[in-house]
């Protein structure tokens, strides 16, 4: 009986112990994560920025310049909060064109140490990446051809609540049904379309475009009767068609989404960096003259996000 207590004993020492290792990697392994991203950068003296070149005015490639936008511009903000936090003034910037679907990955895997885009910050997507605090409250937009019916302008414009079981046989369900709409491919704007059409049971073709230029295009030939994507960046592709004047971008948002810059997960420490270097500039005197740089000078609910986002010290 004493030599079975004694292996007992022992056996159980041993899983207690090999418990304690377990927790002490997992610990040790999760330490470095956090503090993965910031020693990357400073052992490197360089911070790698990853951007979409497609996703005017938030970022862009300019003629002779690296990338450019009002999300680039807010990530050379987090560069400067960086070289203070890590004492490296010298620390260089690495611009990294990459497709959205191509960022995410890039994040993870460390290629890039933050994503300046037009990123929704959704649930799905923070099961794979992390964000910070918010950029700007953006959300699905519709455009069309000045040609389009005015009602179904209206019917897109106001439409009737989702809730009433009346609107599948109203005028408006008619004026949806055979229409070809285009949304984004892999946007948020592409889910949100296919769950109001099978909500609706509607007839209608939808033909999802890699891009806004395309999509425009689309809309102004005719292929396409509507277009949906970020509200930000149909008013930007619309305003630099050629035809401009024949597009109407509509005064609605069919969802709202913030959008925020693209981290690593498990990584709170370069996070917290990004959010003080944003909340700082958010802050500050010179963010109205900044925001309207890109957008054209807030209204009274941008002021209030922004004063809502900003996080104290």
């Amino acid at each position: 009986m004493i030599k079975v207590a004694r292996s007992t004993s022992y056996r159980s020492n041993r899983i207690i112990a090999g418990g304690l290792l377990v927790a002490t990697v997992a610990l040790g392994l999760s330490t470095a994560a956090q503090a993965q991203t910031l020693d990357r950068i400073r052992s490197a003296a360089s911070v790698k920025l990853g951007y979409d070149p497609d996703a005017r005015p938030f970022s862009f490639k300019a003629e002779g310049e690296n990338a450019t936008g009002y999300s680039a511009a807010l990530c050379i903000k987090v560069v400067e909060e960086l070289k203070g936090e890590l004492g490296r003034a010298d620390l260089a910037v690495e611009w990294i064109p990459l497709a959205n679907e191509a960022a995410y990955q890039a994040v993870q895997d460390g290629s890039i140490d933050l994503f300046c885009g037009a990123e929704p910050v959704s649930l799905t997507r923070r099961k794979e990446v992390s964000f910070s605090v918010p950029i700007f409250p953006s959300g699905t937009g519709a455009v069309l051809s000045t040609s389009a019916p005015v009602a179904l302008r209206e019917v897109l414009t106001y439409g009737q609540p989702s809730d009433r079981p009346i609107w599948r046989g109203s005028p408006a369900r008619t004026l949806l049904e055979r229409k070809t709409f285009s949304p984004i491919a892999g946007t948020t704007s592409e889910g949100w379309l296919a769950e109001r059409i099978k909500t609706f049971q509607l007839s209608a073709t939808v033909v999802p475009v890699e891009t806004y230029d395309q999509g425009i295009e689309n809309v102004l030939n005719g292929n396409s009767n509507v277009l949906f994507g970020d509200l930000p960046l149909l008013l930007d592709a619309a305003a630099r068609s050629e035809s401009s004047g024949n597009l109407i971008v509509l005064e609605r948002h069919f969802t709202y989404e913030p959008l925020g810059l693209v981290l690593a997960r498990s990584d709170e420490d370069f996070r917290l960096v990004a959010d003080r270097a944003l909340s700082g500039a958010y802050r500050s005197e010179d963010f109205r003259a900044f925001f309207t740089e890109w957008f054209g000078p807030p209204d009274e609910s941008i002021v209030t996000f922004f004063r809502q986002t900003t996080l104290p010290e």
